[in-house]
């Protein structure tokens, strides 16, 4: 799933480059073994977390290793040969950890437990020592900061100030980071990535392996193709529908923006708006239940919920956010309909409508199942799986037999896509979050967090307001340098205490931290989604996310809102409706503050939607509901208003064209 921000499905090789055949064959050697283990795991749950985590850890390990070796991209400045020699060492030492730590593992846990041998040390070590430098390769941020983490914690003595410490020595600190399984590179984090995740992860490999996703985009686009000011809705379309089951920003933009965006340019609009569109469409990928972003899952882990618990809390505001988007997105090409033109889209064929029954199947059968049934996530990702597996399977076999072309090759085809996806997004997110584990475990032995939420209560008094804007420059800083799963972690670690003893609810402050996580995705330089975006638009990445800010306004709304109107995900259902009405409303009016024009003199058209903007703040926060409905109503005359000068526009517009 590209639940990972971060991790998309594996890349091919670099034009040019030729793929190394025999690294090819390892890879997918050690990526049948993880799918048919982590399966049985999922079928009987034999050993438990931890031990699938150390036995697994080090073969994601190898897996990454054997994937940068096969694309030529381990150390490139090294030739080849060098390259085998590095790729052998450290398969043969993760493969000399996961050996140990699973022939071990009970004497570790129980006899050794808190006073570990040399053995285990340098074991733990050695396994601590290569997700660094996974980290160093693919996310210098979190190595940097892990680094810095580390040698605080070492040598926390030499900082001035509260956050003083006398330092842990560095036995404590390497048994800390590997072998005592609540923090470090075992613990729950990369447990979570192979067994909650992992299981929705197989989910989207098999709809990726046949063609669901491309099946979406068609239908989107044949949707939007009715009119040339609709093409830019095919992005917001077709990100609603891949958002659903992907759970990622950066692979939304990848997925749908490579159909959408050339299109959009083709209509007529500007290269940084198409950009922009994507991007802010995209970004919804981290928040669309049914498999939301790596901060959901952590998200449940953290409250001690079921995942689904999140799931039901999370539509509402990923519905808000996309009709926000959408009206945006409307508005700006209605800013452009004079240089806007029509364009061709393929037509969906019975194949695709196939596919769209498999996507609504999967969509539907995961809300059923852990919803109305009450199964556990895991359980009900992995009967779909089966179920819509073996279905699109039997489809596949039927086509391509009728085509004439069913060889041992072809079908092989959609199996091994469908190993490769799993085994190359799980991998890399389980890695990721034993990247984060080590820095998570850092900031725990090192009361961090305590220390900094009790600055956060120092500088914000007693005032919520105060407390929730110095949380949201906290976590806007903090994810301005990392990516939104580690934002999440850090901004919920520091602000959740703070704010649930001054009396907000958990579920309203982790909600806070999730959207916080996922506006952290916009800002520079870490926004892998604009940089995506403006790399298919052939555009500014500044210029893409300068345009995209305004398109995520709902984004914003929601932060504040859901403070103001707590019942959006305090309890699922009916009890939400009102206060989702309540920020929707206040969406589109500032949606409409943002992107109409009331006046074609700029002091009137200025002034109207700054009215029009306060009014949208006092519909989300104003706690009387008589002043609240007075808004409503001015609100919808600012709407009528607007679409009666649109209509005249339009009609103004086609005159001129007929002569």
């Amino acid at each position: 799933m590209a639940l990972a921000e971060t991790a998309p499905a594996p890349r091919q090789a670099p034009v040019g480059r030729p793929r190394n055949w025999p690294a090819d064959v390892g890879y997918y050697l050690v990526a049948f073994f993880l799918f048919i283990y982590l399966v049985n795991y999922y079928l009987s749950g034999v050993g438990g977390p931890t031990l699938l985590a150390i036995t697994l850890v080090p073969v994601t390990f190898i897996l990454f290793t054997l994937d940068e070796l096969r694309r030529n991209e381990l150390y490139p400045r090294l030739g080849t040969a060098l390259n085998w020699v590095v790729a052998a060492v450290y398969v043969a030492l993760a493969l000399a950890v996961a050996v140990y730590t699973t022939v071990e593992y009970e004497m570790i846990g129980t006899v050794r437990a808190g006073i570990f041998s040399r053995t285990d040390l340098l074991i733990g070590g050695l396994m601590l020592l290569l997700i660094m430098e996974y980290a160093r390769k693919k996310y210098m941020p979190l190595f940097v900061l892990n680094v810095i983490l580390i040698l605080f914690t070492a040598y926390g003595w030499l900082v001035p100030g509260m956050f003083s410490h006398p330092g842990l020595s560095w036995t404590r600190i390497v048994s800390a980071m590997s072998m005592e399984m609540a923090t470090g590179v075992f613990s729950r984090l990369p447990q979570l990535a192979l067994t909650l995740i992992g299981s929705f992860i197989l989910v989207l490999s098999a709809l990726r392996a046949f063609g669901c996703v491309d099946s979406i985009l068609r239908l989107a686009s044949s949707i939007a193709a009715r009119s040339p000011h609709a093409v830019p809705q095919s992005a917001v379309l077709g990100s609603f529908g891949v958002a659903a089951v992907s759970g990622s920003g950066a692979a939304n933009a990848a997925t749908t923006g490579s159909a959408t965006i050339p299109a959009m340019i083709a209509a007529g609009l500007p290269r940084v708006s198409a950009a922009a569109v994507e991007t802010a469409s995209s970004l919804g990928g981290q928040l669309m239940p049914p498999i939301m972003g790596i901060s959901a899952f952590l998200m449940a882990d953290f409250l001690g919920r079921s995942y689904f618990d999140v799931v039901a809390r999370g539509y509402a505001p990923a519905l808000i956010y996309f009709a926000g988007v959408s009206l945006g997105v409307y508005l700006l090409s209605v800013r452009h309909r004079s240089v806007m033109s029509a364009v061709t889209f393929a037509t969906p064929g019975p194949l695709d409508r196939l596919n769209l029954v498999a996507y609504a199947a999967v969509v539907g059968g995961l809300v059923v199942l852990m919803g109305a049934l009450g199964l556990p996530p895991m359980i009900a990702a992995l009967r779909v799986f089966v179920v819509i597996g073996l279905a699109l399977l039997a489809v596949y076999v039927v086509v391509t037999w009728r085509a004439g072309a069913l060889t041992p090759r072809a079908l092989a085809a959609p199996v091994l896509r469908l190993v490769d996806n799993f085994a190359g997004m799980t991998a890399d997110l389980t890695l990721l979050l034993a990247t984060l584990s080590i820095m998570t475990g850092a900031f725990v032995i090192t009361g961090v967090p305590t220390k900094v939420g009790f600055l956060l209560i120092q500088a914000a008094g007693v005032n919520l307001v105060a407390m929730i804007v110095v949380a949201f420059v906290f976590g806007a800083i903090i994810g301005t340098g990392l990516p939104p799963a580690p934002t999440y972690i850090v901004t919920a670690l520091v602000i959740v205490p703070p704010m649930t003893r001054v009396g907000v609810d958990p579920w309203v402050v982790h909600f806070f931290a999730f959207f916080l996580a996922v506006w952290g995705e916009l800002t520079p330089p870490t926004s892998v989604v604009a940089a995506v975006a403006a790399r298919i638009a052939d555009a500014s990445f500044m210029g893409t996310l300068l345009r995209a800010l305004p398109l995520c306004a709902s984004l914003f709304v929601l932060m504040g809102g859901i403070f103001a109107r707590p019942e959006l995900v305090l309890e699922p259902g009916l009890p939400q409706l009102g206060a989702a009405g309540l920020i929707l409303a206040g969406t589109v009016g500032i949606t409409f503050s943002l992107q109409a024009r009331y006046s074609e003199r700029r002091v009137r058209d200025l002034a109207a939607r700054s009215v029009l903007a306060a009014v949208a703040l006092v519909i989300v926060f104003h706690p009387r509901m008589e002043v609240v409905g007075a808004a409503l109503g001015v609100l919808a005359v600012f709407l009528g208003y607007w679409l009666v000068q649109n209509r005249r526009h339009v009609i103004a517009a086609r005159e001129v064209e007929a002569g």
